[in-house]
């Protein structure tokens, strides 16, 4: 039996809050997924060493319009795939797999939208596999990777490791840079730490200002590592602080308790799946009520960061 999924939401994240149920879906049938995906989403790097995901094809963007609809169906039908699990309400995908062949289509409502996704995800697949499902995603790392990531980066238990998300997918997502340079220096007063920055060659701004502050020997930057170099590293580390970002999803998905910082996106539908993702919210907001054009960045307060990420660091 061969069995496609099929999410094409962009973020790293939303690939990551759907893994729980790809693997669910793949214990049910006792068989690897392939899965369908846009390149942006990393999946190819994310799920490389999960064995319930055997092929990622990606979701190129000449499969747009009308001749990318028989493009993408021709690469599928090739497949043969027996089942489809479709992640959307969209009619698009629906008649691409009818074109593809293939007999056995499940999907959400056609048109479903502004939905908690995790939610949605959760409720579509457990009617499929018959059981309830968590909603916890766990992300495999082969033991190897991570003891060479350890070694490599001095990771060791007399120094806490720290992962910062500085970066965002816009500016009024990002908490400002000047507060992550200021609480490196007060989480270095209080416990022995070293800090792993994560972000984008696109965020060298960002990156350059913390290189050139006075605590730039207490951090490594890890722009110029690919994704799947980057996640051992977490693996090793204690805690991750940060803006909403695909490294906060990927961190949890690892097991490190993450602080997410939420300035300006739904707070709810990004942390409420994960039990090790502590979300901190503008002032005046709540979880639910924090979402786009929120535009908090200047309402979350340095100590209240700094008192969250005591509680972990005890």
């Amino acid at each position: 039996m061969k069995i496609l999924c099929i999410n094409t939401r962009k973020g790293i994240g939303d690939q990551i809050i759907f893994l729980s149920y790809y693997q669910a879906i793949s214990k049910k049938f006792q068989t690897p997924v392939s899965l369908l995906a846009k390149e942006n989403s990393k999946a190819k790097q994310l799920f490389a060493d999960d064995k319930c995901i055997n092929k990622i094809i990606t979701l190129e963007e000449d499969m747009d319009g009308i001749k990318g609809m028989f493009k993408l169906a021709k690469i599928l039908k090739k497949e043969s795939f027996d089942k489809v699990f479709i992640f959307n309400g969209s009619i698009r995908y629906k008649l691409i797999a009818i074109f593809a062949g293939i007999k056995n289509i499940y999907q959400y409502p056609l048109f479903t939208s502004k939905d908690i996704i995790f939610q949605t995800a959760k409720v579509f697949t457990e009617t499929h596999v018959g059981k309830i499902l968590s909603t916890e995603p766990n992300l495999f790392l082969k033991d190897e990777n991570v003891s060479k990531a350890k070694k490599t980066y001095n990771i060791n238990e007399q120094t806490i490791s720290i992962v910062l998300g500085v970066s965002a997918s816009g500016p009024t997502k990002r908490w400002a840079v000047d507060n992550y340079i200021k609480l490196i220096t007060k989480l270095n007063d209080y416990k022995n730490c070293n800090f792993f920055v994560v972000a984008g060659k696109s965020d060298i701004e960002i990156i350059n200002k913390i290189k050139l502050s006075k605590i730039n020997s207490n951090f490594i930057t890890l722009e110029n590592l690919s994704i799947s170099d980057i996640l051992p590293i977490i693996k090793n580390c204690n805690l991750y602080i940060g803006n909403d970002t695909g490294f906060m999803h990927m961190s949890a998905a690892l097991g490190v308790k993450s602080i997410g910082i939420f300035v300006d996106s739904p707070a709810y539908a990004y942390s409420g799946y994960s039990k090790n993702i502590i979300p901190i919210v503008p002032e005046g907001e709540t979880i639910e009520s924090t979402s786009h054009n929120t535009k908090g960045k200047d309402r979350i307060s340095l100590d209240e960061v700094f008192n969250a990420a005591k509680k972990y660091l005890a």
